[in-house]
Parts: C-alpha cells; sequence; structure tokens
C-alpha cells in the first residue's frame, strides 16, 4: 500500500496528533504531483516568453519556479514534458535553441490572459497573438516582453539538469524592469502589495492573492 500510518511519540492525550507517512516514489506521478502542489505553497508564477528559431514568441505559465541567488542573479524554473504527447514543451525547445527567455510576474489584472496562455497550442502558433496579448522589446536578449507586466526579468540560460521526465532550467538575470510607480531607485523599497501579484495553491484553478502578509522581527 503507497501510504502508512505512524503515531508521533509521546503519550496520547487531547492535544496529541498523529502523523501520515507518505511513500512519494509508490505513488503515480498524478498522485504526487497533487500532493506537492498542495502542500508546497503559494508558488510564485514565472510567466516566461521565448522565441523560436523561426522567430514565434511563445508565452506559458510556470509555477515551478524561484528566486536560486544573487552573486549571481539565478533564477530556476521546473519544467515537465507535454502530458499529452509526452515530448518536450515550446518553451524548454525554444531556451534549448536560444539560449534565452524573459521570466514576467503575474498581476490580478492579467491572470485571466496568464491562465489562457497554458493552453497547448502547435509550435509554429504563438500564444501572444491567440489570446491578444502585446508585447514590447528586450533589452539585453531576443525573445520580447508581454506588455503590462510590472516585472520583467531577462534571462541567459546557465545550464539545464534532466531528471527523469523534469528539467530544472537555471539561468542568469541579466536585466530587469519594473514599472516606475512601484519602485523607488533612491531606497531601493519594491512596493510589493500595490503589484497586487498571484501565485498558485493548490487545484487545477487554485490561486492566492499576495497583497496580505506579516512580519516577524528576526533576532
Amino acid at each position: 500500500m503507497p501510504f502508512s500510518f505512524s503515531l508521533c511519540p509521546g503519550t496520547l492525550s487531547a492535544t496529541a496528533w498523529t502523523n501520515m507517512e507518505i511513500d512519494l516514489p509508490n505513488l503515480s506521478p498524478t498522485e504526487r504531483y497533487k500532493f506537492l502542489t498542495s502542500v508546497v505553497v503559494p508558488r510564485p508564477i514565472a510567466w516566461v516568453t521565448s522565441l523560436s528559431e523561426a522567430g514565434v514568441v511563445n508565452a506559458a505559465p510556470f509555477s515551478f519556479f524561484n528566486v536560486f541567488g544573487s552573486k549571481p542573479p539565478l533564477v530556476v524554473l521546473g519544467i515537465g514534458n507535454r502530458p499529452d504527447t509526452g515530448e518536450p514543451k515550446d518553451t524548454v525547445l525554444n531556451i534549448k535553441t536560444s539560449g534565452q527567455f524573459v521570466i514576467h510576474t503575474v498581476s490580478e489584472a492579467q491572470a485571466q490572459k496568464m491562465v489562457k496562455t497554458s493552453t497547448s497550442l502547435p509550435h509554429e502558433e504563438s500564444e501572444i497573438a491567440a489570446f491578444g496579448l502585446s508585447t514590447v522589446p528586450s533589452v539585453k536578449v531576443s525573445p520580447p516582453r508581454i506588455a503590462g507586466a510590472a516585472v520583467a526579468l531577462e534571462c541567459e540560460l546557465h545550464s539545464i539538469q534532466e531528471i527523469g521526465q523534469n528539467r530544472l532550467i537555471i539561468a542568469k538575470v541579466v536585466q530587469a524592469a519594473i514599472e516606475d510607480r512601484f519602485y523607488d531607485p533612491k531606497t531601493g523599497y519594491t512596493d510589493t502589495n500595490a503589484m497586487q501579484l498571484v501565485g498558485r495553491m493548490h487545484g487545477p484553478n487554485g490561486y492566492c492573492r499576495t497583497d496580505a502578509f506579516f512580519e516577524i522581527e528576526r533576532p
């Protein structure tokens, strides 16, 4: 059985609890995905633009994403295969070919269009045109930026690690852009709340807002 049960050490009482031990390797890939994306929350969304050899602009969202370091500035993406064909996704093919891409944050105002770009289109079709998006030129990379995104991170590929049907993409951020109203260059302060960014939660349709937070002072 994939699930086993064990009690935490100690005497049972009204406040006692039990842990369910889950043997992830013995679950199906779907069950593993469901569990992991339900407990690793919230997850930031990378709305990625990339460019094919033929010049087609691809746009797609990924929530297996995070910042990875600042010396140098690194980001990571985790991208699996297409669920319908088992083939690499267009974003992966484009990054392998060009070594460049742009990551955008997603505001609540753009969330609907972001979700639409998760649709699997033929490689020769652009999500930008299909879903009524517009772009502006990037500064240091060839793939364009999505117009209206609060933040754009222009990235150059560092390396790709293939692990099973997963790909860990590590990239260096070579240029960043943020709307003037969200950033004070004198203090370096970013008004994150005002950007009204969204993140991913559990379930295929789960999202969250990021404009509510609390502070705990470090010792």
